[in-house]
Order: structure tokens, then sequence, then C-alpha cells
């Protein structure tokens, strides 16, 4: 048999490097965040990693690490799961910003102060508290007053901070108790300020005066 021609070589290896590209397109990251002895690590990972083992997750996962003054405010449209031990960090990352599927993995038997995260556009929520309860993962929908099928979008932009519609309070004391995930829905807030005059929030993150917002809180 003739030994292949070089334009049939050419061709074979221009199919393979397209199949390997539609392979890894095919294939979406996710993102791990990570906070551990005073340094935030964030990592891109193909695959789940156990939760908690920052040493596969360093192996694993394609790392860098992040100063905690110099965390930007951003989005996250895909997973997200964080690894946490306090809850200083957490809030710095989670506070205003757009997370539509969360897991929060708790790394510590710390006891967590009853504070409040406020989250946007928060669509499925997981929780892991393990090392603190051995009891298994967690997981809540929300469906933020609406078809969950809608398109329309939860958050815009405005100024380069974040005017959300959709708002998730998550009582992080849910974290102490070896209970359910629960959560109520309030739709048609006009002012959450003056609805919810202990969070403190709304003097560091301003609201829209004439939008009205679906608040969820998840305890």
């Amino acid at each position: 048999m003739a030994p292949p021609s070089r334009r049939c070589l050419l061709l074979i290896g221009a199919l393979g490097v397209f199949a390997f590209d539609r392979f890894t397109q095919g294939q979406k990251n996710s993102t791990l965040i990570f906070t551990k002895e005073n340094t935030i690590r964030n990592c891109s990972c193909s695959a789940d990693i156990r939760d908690c083992d920052y040493s596969l997750a360093n192996l694993m996962c394609s790392c860098k690490t992040v100063l905690p003054f110099a965390i930007e405010r951003t989005s996250y449209h895909g997973h997200l799961t964080i690894w946490f031990t306090d809850t200083t960090a957490l809030g710095r990352l989670l506070n205003f910003t757009l997370v539509r599927d969360l897991k929060l993995s708790l790394c510590s038997s710390n006891t967590l102060p009853t504070e409040y995260l406020a989250i946007c556009g928060l669509e499925r929520l997981r929780i892991n508290s393990e090392a603190k309860h051995p009891s298994p993962e967690q997981s809540l929908h929300i469906h933020s007053g609406g078809d969950s099928n809608s398109k329309e979008k939860p958050v815009s932009l405005h100024k380069g901070w974040q005017t959300c519609m959709y708002i998730s309070f998550l009582d992080m004391a849910l974290f102490n108790r070896d209970s359910s995930l629960k959560s109520y829905s309030i739709e048609n807030v006009a002012s959450i300020a003056n609805n919810f005059p202990d969070f403190s929030y709304f003097k560091i993150f301003p609201m829209s005066s004439n939008k009205s917002y679906v608040v969820t809180v998840i305890y």
C-alpha cells in the first residue's frame, strides 16, 4: 500500500486540531476560590475537587494568589465554589456580586457570627458544613420571583457598581446549625434600606430608588 500523501497528512492533522479544539471548548471550567492563612487563591478547575483539599486544588487546578485588598468586584455566570474559614474574606468576595450558581464549603469548626451576605441574582445555592457537622451537602433553588427560564438579566451595571434586581441575604449563622436550608422571598420591594434597616450594606452600595426588587432571605 502506498504511503499517504503529504496533502492527506496535512488534512488529517487539521482535522485532529479541529476535533481537539471542539473538545476543549465543550469543557467548561468552574471557578474555585479558597481562603487560607490570610491568602486568597483563585482557581480555574476542569474537574470537581474534594471540598477543602487545598493540596489537590493547587495540583489539579490553575490557581493564582490574590491579595485581599486587590479583590475586584466581578460577576460569575458559571459555577462558583468558595472554601472559607471565616466570614471576613467571604464578605469581600461576595457582597453585591452577581453569582448564579454558588457552593459554599466551611473548612473549619469555627462558630460563625450572625452576619448576612448580600448576593445578586442567585439561582442555586449549595452548602457543605461537614467540617463542623457530619451532614450531607444541601442544595436550594431560588426562583427569584418569577419564571426560572426567563431570559431577563437580573443585574445591570451602573457607574462601576452593581444595581441588583434580585438580592439574596444569606445568614452565615446557618453553618452553625445542623438543620435544613430554608428561604422566603418578598417581591416588589420599593425601598430595601427602609424595609431592611438593620442591613448596613446600603450605606456602601447605594440602591436605586426608582426600581422594585425581589428579596430572598436564606437561613
